[in-house]
């Protein structure tokens, strides 16, 4: 068993409850201001309170980003919104900016901090400094390696360390990028970046004979090239290594992914995390969505990082339904790729109805008439299921 805090993103209230069912321990939101992730839906102040109120009655907690880097202007809102989300008895909030730790700390000084990755913080008197003017855990820069964190851990034993354990990889240094704002004028760093590491590039030369200009190939393969694409990480085979190594939260990325990723992603991590076999697990992970993988930093230097070949593969199997509840022997179910009478249905789930799999041979519509094409989107399905599903599954097809 693996003791440490599973950490997932919530992009949204559903994708809250979504990361929940399939057993984060906590999620990380962003209110609609403030947060790195301005394309996510993110909260109102209303949805915070009413986050915060369910994660606490089922025993979890709700962390905040507010990990911009800020200007001037950006700080009489802060004060109130730093004195609301203590009224609402937030669990943490995720800062990066010094001014922002300070700001926090004077108008809600019971309000617990956490320092962003933004940060960068590298090294172990860093950390001191920021456990020594009231920072209660610093999520660490993508870089370190385990033997470092170990050695931060050993220096200042008082402070929470957390780190990424899956999810996309920013090209730059712990995600301070500038592209975004150089080629589209939308900040990183404001929370508006539009991930131009993972475009496709091409070179233009200059004759020095003619003088003209022209375009040249820049080809790693027949797709082109995609050079500061980088890979995704995956540290689920070195959780135990990371627990003794000192890191009390496992970090999931992905505000701007969808419900059925952080499903697919959560629960294989939770399932190893409370004992089950390693390899089912791994074999989860490649059914959704994903770059190549790599293990990152985490035992040194690493020149193996980038993805050349794609922006992003895809998975094995395809997203089908929501489930939205159970009903004598069918499934209630909300259409989201289009599926056959006759098809192979697989259950993802929290419980024993994981990768169980059943023909779709009976299905109605919303008109409770029998249908053999289930093509119209965010339509509303009954499918003949001889597994109790529950509210919160999803279905998928193998591709």
């Amino acid at each position: 068993m693996i003791k440490s805090e599973l950490l997932a993103p919530a992009g949204s209230y559903s994708k809250l409850l979504t990361a929940f069912h399939f057993g984060a321990d906590t999620v990380y939101v962003g209110g609609k201001s403030f947060s790195l992730r301005t394309f996510a839906d993110n909260f109102t102040l209303d949805e915070l309170s009413q986050a915060v109120k369910t994660a606490h009655s089922l025993g979890k907690k709700v962390y905040v980003t507010a990990n911009i880097f800020a200007k001037n202007h950006d700080f009489l809102a802060l004060e109130e919104y730093f004195k609301y989300l203590y009224e609402i008895n937030v669990d943490a909030v995720i800062v990066s900016d010094p001014g922002v730790v300070y700001l926090a700390k004077k108008v809600a000084p019971n309000l617990a901090i956490h320092l962003s990755t933004q940060a960068n913080t590298t090294n172990k008197y860093s950390v001191k400094f920021w456990s020594e003017i009231g920072v209660s855990r610093v999520i660490l820069a993508r870089e370190l390696s385990l033997k470092e964190i170990a050695e931060i851990k050993d220096f200042s034993p008082e402070t929470e360390l957390e780190t990424f354990v899956h999810g996309a990889m920013c090209i730059s240094y712990s995600g301070r990028c500038l592209l975004s704002d150089y080629l589209d004028g939308r900040s990183s760093n404001r929370g508006a970046c539009v991930q131009s590491c993972r475009w496709k590039y091409e070179v233009r030369a200059l004759n020095p004979t003619n003088k003209e200009t022209g375009w040249l190939p820049l080809e790693e393969d027949e797709k082109g090239s995609f050079i500061f694409n980088s890979k995704d990480l995956n540290m689920l085979a070195h959780l135990s290594e990371m627990e003794r190594a000192g890191v009390s939260s496992f970090k999931i990325e992905g505000r701007m992914k969808s419900g059925y990723y952080l499903a697919t992603v959560i629960n294989a991590y939770r399932r190893f995390m409370d004992g089950e076999n390693l390899s089912l697990s791994q074999d989860e992970l490649q059914r959704v969505a994903h770059r190549e993988y790599t293990t990152a930093y985490a035992f040194g230097e690493n020149n193996q990082t980038v993805n050349y070949s794609d922006s992003q593969s895809k998975g094995d199997y395809k997203y089908i339904a929501d489930v939205l509840g159970y009903e004598n022997g069918y499934a209630l179910v909300e259409m989201r790729n289009r599926f056959k009478k006759g098809e192979s249905l697989e259950v993802l789930s929290p419980d024993n109805n994981f990768q169980k799999s059943f023909l779709a041979d009976e299905i109605y519509d919303s008109k409770n008439e029998i249908t053999n094409d289930c093509k119209l989107v965010q339509e509303r399905y009954k499918i003949k299921c001889p597994y109790p599903l529950k509210a919160g599954d999803f279905l998928r097809r193998k591709v």
